[in-house]
Order: structure tokens, then C-alpha cells, then sequence
């Protein structure tokens, strides 16, 4: 399996499909989030983070940072690159030891990594239906990744 397509009728939901989600990360996984502002990609972060036993308000947006760092259950390292100008910002955060490390990372604004994405990962797009409805598309990039999309498939 490729991909799921889920229809998100609230926040509670978008954090639920996280949440959902989380249960299947396992260290050194990579999520790219997409979506215009407000589609809801800190919402869905925050529902990883609670599926990785992590509070969910804790989880903000890490736009003037680049990253935030949270621990649960594995470390969750939550990225926002809409500020990144240039690649060799990310790169002189030293990117790569989160990306492939010992926890899970989840990218908003992912597509700004440009020549730096990773070969694998779960991509994520929010897209707005409706003031409280949201389309998420969660597709597997590289084999790696069908494992999760197959056990959201499955409810597993």
C-alpha cells in the first residue's frame, strides 16, 4: 500500500490520525508534512506527539528555530522550515544527525529541503475542505514506508 487518504471532520480528528500514526514510528523514521498555513500540520504534529507519550502542549510551532526537540517514548525532533531562506541553514544545524538518528522527525514545509530531502519518507499533505474538514494524505515514499501506510490500512 502507497498511500491513505483520511477526511478529518475536526482538530480532534487531525490530532487522533497523528496519534494513529505515532503508533507506528519507529527510531530514525522521517514524516514530511505539506499544506498551505493553517491546513493544520502543527495540529497533526501534536498528535504524533501524543501517540509518542509526549503532552501535546508542549508541541509549537519551531518557525524562528528551525527545531524543537521533545521526548517520549522515542525523541520526537519537530522541524518548520518555512522561514529557511537558504539550505545551508538546516545544514549548519547539523540536520542529518536528527534525520537519521534515534528518534522520529517530522518536517513542515518539507519541500523547502529541496536537494537535502531524504531518498525515504512518509509524506504528509493537509489540504483545506472546509473551515473544519481537512484531507490528509499520508503516502509512502520508498518501500520502507508502505509498512505504515499497510498497518493504518489494516487499523492495526
Amino acid at each position: 500500500m502507497k498511500s491513505v487518504a483520511i477526511l478529518s471532520k475536526s482538530t480532534d480528528q487531525t490530532i487522533k490520525v497523528g496519534e494513529r500514526l505515532a503508533k507506528h514510528l519507529k527510531k530514525g523514521d522521517i514524516v514530511c508534512l505539506q499544506g498551505d498555513l493553517g491546513a493544520g500540520k502543527t495540529t497533526f504534529i501534536k498528535g504524533v506527539a501524543k501517540g509518542l507519550k509526549i503532552a501535546p502542549s508542549k508541541v509549537n510551532s519551531p518557525t524562528f528555530v528551525l527545531m524543537n526537540a521533545y521526548h517520549g517514548r522515542l525523541p520526537l525532533y519537530h522541524f518548520d522550515l518555512y522561514r529557511l531562506e537558504d539550505t545551508g541553514e538546516i545544514g549548519a544545524i547539523g540536520y542529518e544527525e536528527f534525520l537519521y538518528g534515534d528518534g522520529v522527525s517530522v518536517i513542515e514545509w518539507a519541500e523547502r529541503l529541496g536537494p537535502l530531502t531524504p531518498k525515504e519518507y512518509l509524506r504528509v499533505e493537509l489540504k483545506h475542505k472546509s473551515e473544519n474538514e481537512r484531507s490528509i494524505k499520508l503516502a509512502a515514499v520508498g518501500e520502507k514506508y508502505c509498512r505504515i501506510t499497510r498497518g493504518l490500512v489494516n487499523g492495526k
